[in-house]
């Protein structure tokens, strides 16, 4: 039932942060692709915003896959965690701990699962298990 449990949230984690990426990137899932995210981080102070918008989408897609697949995992952990630590200082962490008023709530959490899978590992329903 562990494996199976690892590959659950493997699975919903790794493609949320696939989507997001892609919401980044290519303008998906209602995003608002390289032009309108790049605007927004320099809104917010992060320059150049186009540049960081791209880095930040294909970290995102590119961890968001490796985690889905159990592939590098840790590499895929740090990957996803690194995100969530940019957006809880860039964005949530002025807003308190909760969620309700944009706090930094479910970024921890998700920073949480990333850095947990990474060092447990993705379970025996991963390449990660077949390759290594």
């Amino acid at each position: 039932m562990l494996n199976i449990g690892l590959l659950i949230i493997r699975l919903v984690i790794g493609l949320l942060f696939v989507g997001h990426g892609a919401q980044k990137l290519f303008g998906w899932f209602g995003g608002h692709g390289l032009k309108g995210t790049g605007g927004w981080f320099e809104s917010i102070g992060m320059k150049p915003g186009v540049t960081i918008a791209l880095f930040a989408g294909l970290v995102e897609l590119i961890g968001g896959i490796l985690f889905t697949l159990g592939l590098f995992t840790p590499l895929a952990g740090i990957m996803i965690a690194g995100t969530m630590v940019m957006a809880i200082i860039k964005v949530h962490a002025p807003n308190g701990l909760w969620a309700t008023a944009n706090g930094y709530e479910y970024n921890l959490t998700l920073l949480s699962v990333a850095i947990g899978i990474a060092l447990i590992g993705p379970g025996k329903y991963a390449l990660d298990a077949f390759l290594f």
